[in-house]
């Protein structure tokens, strides 16, 4: 792309499985500064020492190396780096002035579809909650997903990461937004991760796995933009906010309650999504839906992924204030099937409880 100066956003983890990759770039007479401090799901202060690094390198072009927290970190850093803008006024949908520099993005995980995305998610520290960019002048210049780079992606991580995909894939299938166009992708994405998550976990060098899985989570990204997420996400980053609870774990502790809740508004989705999850002997359209929110249940169970939200430390009496601070997030409830009001909410997280 003819540039020479390169600011890198990762994690230690990332950075370090990356070494290889940037002294080949120093070795090209390329000026590379990486910047390794996205080692937690972001928040504002994080990201404000990113790009203050990163004016100070004066780079011509950003490169986000790791998973969905880096890449969102570099999309930021990219629009933000010759601006006055704040982030904290862009959060929302078209808020984004624009872009100062072109952005690359190298996915070492198979999970949020940062790497297509016009998205990027921080949480506000003051409110305990996560907030969202929404503009295209986060989608990156250029995306590179080589399944090798996950190989060394732990079973938990794999696990976390693949079902938060497939929360993208299956909240934009089942969402009153959906379009034909993006239906493509989520059913395909669906289809890929729910065959190849397992295998992913429990053998990290089944390759055919790991690049089935990039996939479905690239197809779960070119889903965010057109249609985006509902209810799961919406009530998960309370989750992340309060508790740190890991993005995809949140999502996947509360998917077959919120799917249960939906299944009145859309049950014939509900029952494609069953059986793109593989969900093949069900008797009737109801039947088959109703089977592939415990065919969710079982592939959290199979990917080690706790089962209750006391089981990351959520307690009976969080469970309203969680509902209350879920109601905020109106730029994905307004996507649900089904109005969510905070008695409903209140009482998803007690089934998920």
């Amino acid at each position: 792309m003819g540039r020479r100066r390169i600011f890198v956003v990762a994690g230690p983890r990332s950075a370090a499985a990356g070494a290889g990759v940037f002294e080949a770039w120093r070795a090209a007479q390329l000026s590379v500064h990486v910047c390794d401090w996205v080692d937690r799901e972001p928040d504002i202060a994080l990201f404000a020492r990113v790009l203050a690094a990163a004016r100070e390198f004066r780079p011509d072009a950003v490169v986000g190396f790791g998973g969905g927290s880096p890449l969102d970190v570099a999309k930021l850093v990219g629009a933000l780096l010759h601006s006055a803008q704040r982030v904290e006024d862009a959060f929302g949908i078209g808020r984004l002035q624009g872009r100062g520099i072109d952005v690359v993005c190298i996915a070492t995980t198979a999970g949020t579809g940062s790497e297509v995305s016009p998205n990027a998610i921080l949480l506000d520290e003051r409110e305990k909650l996560k907030k969202g960019v929404v503009s295209p002048f986060l989608v990156p210049a250029v995306a590179i997903l080589d399944p090798q780079l996950t190989i060394a992606v732990p079973p938990s991580v794999t696990a976390a990461t693949g079902l938060d995909a497939l929360v993208h894939c299956m909240e934009a299938y089942a969402n009153k937004f959906a379009h034909p166009a993006v239906d493509v992708y989520a059913l395909e994405g669906i289809r890929r991760i729910a065959a190849n998550i397992e295998p992913a976990v429990k053998d990290g060098n089944d390759l055919a796995a790991r690049a089935n899985l990039m996939l479905g989570a690239l197809y779960g990204g070119l889903c965010l933009g057109p249609v985006n997420t509902a209810a799961v996400h919406a009530l998960s980053y309370p989750l992340g906010g309060e508790f740190h609870v890991a993005h995809g774990v949140a999502n996947s502790l509360l998917m077959p309650h919120v799917f249960q809740f939906n299944l009145p508004a859309a049950p014939q989705r509900y029952a494609e999504i069953a059986t793109a999850l593989g969900v093949t002997d069900a008797a009737s359209e109801l039947a088959t839906a109703e089977a592939g929110v415990r065919r969710l249940a079982e592939l959290s169970a199979a990917c080690g992924i706790p089962a209750r939200l006391r089981d990351v430390g959520v307690a009976e009496s969080d469970l309203p204030r969680l509902a209350r601070e879920a109601m905020k997030v109106t730029r994905l409830l307004k996507n649900n099937p089904r109005e969510v009001t905070v008695e409903a909410a209140e009482e998803i997280y007690r089934r998920a409880f």
